[in-house]
């Protein structure tokens, strides 16, 4: 029987391609089954809630997961959401839920707060990303 990882996939809903192209990376292998807890983009904390709520919404995804998932992209140096997800990651609970910075395919910049704060660092491929994720939760 395959074990099911829990995943808190964090991501800018700006940038949604990337966060499907990731979802269709982790698809990839049919040996591998997870699921998201990432907040849906149609949650109407994203824009009726206050920042606290959202922080809390948050917490809340993450505390099942195994592992929170980060795309390192040039984006996330500017968001405050990537800071507080991470904060929340590291801080928040009884032990520290581990973190993959994932390299967006192409990128030649990175965000250096991401990968600073990663256990692992997973290029944009699916065997990388699951091999992270299977080195942090086994």
């Amino acid at each position: 029987m395959t074990k099911t990882y829990n995943l808190f996939l964090s991501h800018s809903w700006a940038y949604s391609n990337q966060y499907n192209g990731l979802l269709n990376l982790l698809d990839n292998d049919v040996y591998f089954s997870y699921k998201d807890y990432s907040i849906p983009r149609n949650d109407p904390i994203h824009t009726n809630g206050t920042d606290k709520e959202l922080y809390n919404a948050i917490k809340n995804k993450i505390s099942p997961c195994s592992v929170v998932l980060i795309l390192a992209g040039v984006y996330a140096s500017y968001s405050k959401w990537i800071d507080k997800e991470i904060k929340i990651a590291k801080d928040e609970f009884y032990s520290s839920k581990p973190i993959i910075a994932i390299e967006p395919w192409g990128s030649e910049r990175t965000s250096k707060t991401v990968k600073d704060n990663a256990d692992k660092i997973a290029k944009w491929n699916s065997s990388s990303i699951i091999s992270a994720i299977k080195d942090v939760c086994d």
